[in-house]
């Protein structure tokens, strides 16, 4: 048992510290607004993701396999809300005004909510892939306390991984002295928001 939690909290690391949508939010939320104000945003994520996990356990992933079309919708879905999200940081609103951050640019523009984040989740290609493989590879048995255990390891190793994110975000902001350089940095940050699910939904499909 030791030995199958330690492979767990691996694949949890290497899941959880790569890039993604939560990660690539998360450096651009403590980039724009600093730790503090995503926290929130970090809580969301965490716990979001907590909860699809314990309901993949319990056989959420089966109602997709018997109902096709709700995959594909969840999928469309995904997409919609991706563009939104990454539509609304290119447009993060930036000036020159001193900022009470130590960055020098002042962003007027608020941070994803915890049930915005939360509700993310769902519809998170990467997040689905990740709570599928975690429960189909390394629960022991169908029973409530197992799929509580594989949540709480996953928990354990997610939140400093998806912490360290919003974190290289803040020192990311050193360097983005001026509002033109903040604006190019969450265009590029919306086109990689976009371009991360790609690999993702290319295998599902397949």
């Amino acid at each position: 048992m030791p030995q199958e939690l330690l492979s767990l909290a691996g694949f949890a690391f290497a899941a959880s510290i790569t890039p993604g949508p939560n990660n690539l939010m998360l450096m651009a939320s403590g980039t724009n607004f600093g730790f503090r104000r995503s926290l929130p945003h970090l809580a969301g994520v965490s716990l979001g993701f907590a909860l699809l996990l314990v309901l993949v356990g319990l056989g959420l992933a089966q109602l997709f396999d018997r109902v096709p079309n709700l995959a594909r919708a969840m999928q469309l879905v995904c997409l919609a809300y991706l563009g939104w999200l990454a539509w609304r940081l290119a447009r993060t609103p930036v000036d020159d005004a001193p900022a009470a951050t130590d960055a020098g640019t002042e962003v007027s523009g608020r941070p994803l909510s915890f049930l915005q984040a939360a509700m993310f989740q769902w519809v998170n290609p990467k997040g689905w892939a990740m709570g599928l493989t975690a429960m189909s590879v390394y629960l022991p048995d169908p029973g409530l306390a197992s799929v509580l255990l594989v949540t709480a390891v996953f928990g354990i190793v997610n939140v400093p991984c998806v912490s360290s994110w919003a974190l290289l975000g803040v020192n990311i902001r050193r360097w983005l002295q001026g509002a033109h350089r903040l604006r190019r940095f969450n265009v590029a940050m919306a086109v990689l928001l976009v371009a991360s699910v790609v690999p993702v939904m290319v295998a599902q499909v397949g």
